[in-house]
């Protein structure tokens, strides 16, 4: 779906006041003032316009958004959650199809265009949740994109057939290879890259490996994913989320490692995670290595908070990173829009003509004061069709949670 679209009086990442022409879905004409054209009209009052924001890390298929409040007594450990995760999809009836469908929506009203989710793939549940959110993805087209990373949650080479599953999710449309703590989860940090990148490989896919081990181990798996990735030639091919090794104290070897990314063209993808050691957002853009960004889980059964908001989400960067100069709160969304678009491969996004449009206008005198008010969004477009209004789903287009 594509329309046609003219937005007046509206200020580019706060710079002065233009019009915006999308025709057929794509931005045509950016001018001081246009006159009158044979389209509709939306009035922007001079609000701020930016590009469509970007979810580059997140769990679509285990939100319990719209369900009973979850009472959480989990253990601590990694693998606590994972397992007891793994056992209430049964038990609480999470429907993948259902969740990702109300988290899509919640996101969208926040001003989210592009959605890159890790979906759970293991012996127990099987392709259940890649089936769910491809309906999802199917049933939401035209007003999201969202892009699939086949997620091995529970390990692979600790559940046997795990592997196999992976494949056949590829086989059926998802985008991205997927991994987990290579040393932590399946203990067998080689093992498991070997077969990450070996899926890779044979399906001609990126990856996208979380790593949640911190320190010198974290440093190690990361070192490791780097050594595969130019053995290989993948370079602007895979992305780590979470990095937390990266937040380490020892500056020097963390420099190194950052200077490597860089010339790997490894790209980074961050929460801006409050209890966790967290990637330096700051030295890593100066390095030249993309940074993107994610909620990652929504109201699920490893903790209570999120609601889908990726400009609140540019705002805890900010905080996690001590970003106080406007500069810095302006390069915070930079991460959750345009670092999210480079780490996606979108093609054609922007505010620019030929770009889509993909477009979200934000309350604010300036580009650091939308990020930390981050009141709801008066307009949401993608590719010239109006979805969301004052934060909420316009209702012509039939949906329902």
């Amino acid at each position: 779906m594509t329309s046609n679209l003219l937005i007046r009086n509206v200020r580019p990442m706060g710079g002065a006041n233009v019009d915006i022409l999308v025709e057929n879905g794509r931005i045509t004409r950016i001018e001081p003032e246009l006159s009158a054209l044979e389209a509709p009209v939306e009035d922007g009052g001079g609000r701020i316009i930016i590009p469509g924001l970007v979810e580059a890390h997140t769990h679509l298929d285990k939100s319990l958004i719209g369900m009973a409040w979850y009472r959480n007594e989990v253990g601590p450990r990694l693998m606590d959650k994972i397992e007891n995760e793994r056992e209430a999809k049964t038990r609480l009836g999470i429907d993948p199809t259902r969740q990702s469908r109300r988290q899509t929506l919640a996101s969208v009203a926040h001003g989210t265009t592009h959605i890159r989710s890790h979906v759970d793939i293991d012996t127990v549940h099987g392709l259940a949740g890649v089936e769910g959110v491809m309906r999802t993805r199917e049933e939401l087209r035209d007003i999201v994109d969202i892009e699939i990373v086949a997620f091995p949650q529970s390990g692979m080479l600790i559940r046997p057939g795990t592997v196999e599953l992976m494949g056949k999710a590829l086989e059926l449309g998802a985008e991205v290879v997927g991994g987990l703590d290579p040393a932590g989860i399946d203990r067998d940090p080689k093992g498991h890259l070997d077969a990450v990148f070996d899926l890779a490989q044979r399906f001609g896919r990126p990856v996208d490996v979380h790593l949640h081990e911190a320190g010198e181990l974290g440093a190690f798996s990361l070192e490791l994913i780097m050594e595969r990735t130019r053995a290989l030639g993948m370079q602007g091919r895979v992305a780590v989320s979470h990095a937390f090794c990266l937040g380490m104290p020892d500056a020097d070897y963390v420099g190194r490692l950052i200077d490597e990314l860089a010339e790997l063209s490894i790209h980074i993808l961050t929460t801006g995670p409050a209890s966790r050691p967290s990637p330096p957002v700051a030295k890593l853009r100066a390095a030249g290595v993309v940074v993107g960004a994610g909620n990652d889980g929504i109201r699920d059964t490893w903790g209570p908070y999120g609601n889908g908001d990726m400009l609140e989400r540019a705002m805890f960067v900010g905080l996690r990173n001590n970003f106080r100069r406007d500069d810095e709160l302006e390069a915070a969304l930079d991460v959750c829009t345009r670092g999210g678009a480079q780490v996606i491969a979108l093609e054609r996004y922007g505010l620019a003509p030929g770009c889509w449009g993909d477009v979200v206008l934000v309350e604010g005198e300036t580009v650091a004061d939308a990020v930390v008010s981050h009141r709801p969004r008066a307009l949401v477009v993608k590719r010239g069709k109006v979805v969301a209004r004052d934060g909420i789903m316009v209702t012509d287009l039939n949906l329902t949670a």
